[in-house]
């Protein structure tokens, strides 16, 4: 029997991480040299996180953050009103048959981080951790 590669809960597939991998990369260099026509978007610094693309690859979501965290909502409607023309020097860069729609949306790992070593830190936690450590040995 052939097993059933469309099951729900699978994780994206190879292609797909590396179409993202590359999406991320040539995003990043894009930006970062400011090939953009958009004076407003060239005098920002902003990371690209992480890509996901679809597994039709017709829809790519890109995770961004301006560096230092200032001017997040400005940057997502920047990218979102120049995601034709990063779309086509995406495609003109990867050599890709079909182009993806790119999606921007603000990458909140940072602050999901920021929080975790935050409740991590709290000294009912530690105090906590510390216990739990002390049994093991």
């Amino acid at each position: 029997m052939a097993k059933n590669r469309h099951s729900e809960g699978a994780g994206p597939g190879q292609r797909q991480l590396r179409v993202g991998e590359l999406i991320r990369r040539g995003l990043s260099d894009i930006l970062m040299r400011g090939d953009i026509h958009d004076p407003d978007l060239n005098r920002m610094s902003i990371t690209v996180g992480e890509v996901r693309v679809t597994s039709d690859l017709r829809v790519a979501t890109v995770f961004v953050l301006p560096l230092g965290g200032i001017g997040k909502e400005e940057v997502v409607g920047l990218l979102a009103r120049n995601q034709g023309e990063l779309r086509r020097m995406i495609g003109k860069k990867l050599g890709l048959k079909h182009s993806p729609e790119l999606r921007f949306q603000l990458d909140e790992t940072f602050d999901r981080m920021d929080e975790t070593r935050r409740l991590l830190s709290q000294d009912a936690v530690r105090r906590d951790l510390d216990s739990d450590q002390d049994k093991k040995e």
